[in-house]
């Protein structure tokens, strides 16, 4: 086991040394991860204090004056029942941070801090010891220290506020501590799997390929459209050297499919390269109607008792644009989709209404999305 080992790393160090892989292509690691290599999100509940009367109403939020009951028991004050606390300087507020891979005690990580009740800003607060959870419920840091709020609000005595930004979230710096790791399978077994961050099939089987070409036959083998497992050493520091290595080979990916993808908010429309139009014809133009209301006065004959008629008067006016008919080709391409739309001036709007149509028509050969 020890030969083999040793010869696999040798191996490696010669790849390394005489640069084995082509220079072409995108790297392993701006296409894959590694399988339980990842994040973790940790969240938890806390107190800012010293807040400038902008904090929780006691009224409106009983959970802020149970904390802070809580809170004082802790430290050994107890308050007499029936006081009413007030907690003006004080808001409840939700702490969240992302507890990187390899996380190991003592590092710090940035927090972000929310506000839980009707605090109308943070601004100057301070964040008390706060233990931060993960899934499973344990503590995996703990989180303290002065908040960095960007927003800001002002009011003004007649119930008039201007508020910038978000004065009611902010953030500390380096304001968790790691308390605990979390165990990854990273050295574990015979093999690690990589995970493209966008599976498919053609690029799967490129990855597989440039991994055996460069490590010897049956070291990779693609498992489906997103991972590929890949023989590893079992040695820790071999390993990383071995994930290094994978992480800075090329590969050429797969292109993607043909696909329009329409921001119907914005009016915003991406078209892939490999869209095509089947051969079609498509008119495009607008029709306004303009409706003008006035309004005459008939006067009575002179000596007589009637009163004076209002008569409307409506005038409609009907434009319409004649713009011509264009022809799309058989495998019509992207630049001559945009010319040919840009030619009859149609407006974003306008686009997707002829790309619908063409879809509809079955002229489209590609994927429409509306988001």
């Amino acid at each position: 086991m020890t030969i083999v080992t040793r010869g696999f790393a040798f191996l490696l160090l010669c790849l390394l040394a005489t640069g084995a892989w082509a220079f072409t292509g995108e790297r392993v690691k701006d296409l894959a991860s590694v399988q339980g290599v990842r994040s973790n999100q940790l969240v938890g509940y806390g107190l800012v204090v010293g807040l400038d009367g902008t904090g929780d109403q006691t009224t409106q939020t009983p959970f802020t004056t149970q904390s802070i009951r809580s809170m004082l028991a802790a430290q050994g004050v107890q308050l007499p029942e029936g006081i009413n606390l007030q907690t003006n300087n004080v808001a409840a507020v939700m702490v969240t941070a992302e507890l990187p891979a390899f996380a190991r005690p003592g590092q710090t990580l940035d927090i972000t801090v929310s506000s839980l009740g009707n605090a109308r800003s943070l601004r100057g607060g301070n964040l008390l010891l706060t233990p931060l959870r993960g899934a499973d419920g344990e503590v995996y840091a703990l989180a303290q220290g002065n908040l960095v709020v960007g927003g800001f609000g002002a009011e003004g005595a007649d119930g008039s506020r201007i508020t910038v930004n978000v004065p009611s979230t902010g953030r500390v710096p380096s304001g968790a501590t790691v308390e605990r790791e979390v165990k990854t399978p990273f050295a574990s077994g015979d093999a690690i799997v990589l995970n493209l961050h966008t599976g498919d099939f053609t690029t799967a089987r490129r990855l597989a390929d440039a991994i055996n070409e460069s490590l010897g036959p049956d070291t990779a083998a693609a498992r489906d459209a997103v991972s590929v497992e890949v023989r590893a050493p079992r040695d820790p520091d071999q390993r990383v050297g071995f994930v290094s290595y994978l992480e800075n080979l090329r590969v050429d990916p797969g292109e993607a499919p043909a696909r329009v993808i329409v921001n119907s908010r914005t009016g915003t429309v991406v078209i892939g390269s490999h869209v095509r139009v089947r051969a079609a014809a498509v008119t495009h133009g607008s029709l306004t109607v303009t409706i003008t209301e006035d309004y005459d006065v008939a006067m009575p004959a002179p000596f007589t008792d009637a009163d004076p008629v209002v008569i409307p008067d409506t005038d409609i006016e009907i434009v319409e644009e004649a713009n011509p008919m264009f022809m799309f080709g058989p495998g019509v391409e992207l630049q001559e989709i945009v010319n040919a739309v840009n030619r009859v001036g149609a407006a974003p709007g306008d686009l997707v209404s002829i790309l619908e149509a063409l879809k509809q028509a079955g002229a489209l050969r590609a994927e429409l999305i509306v988001i």
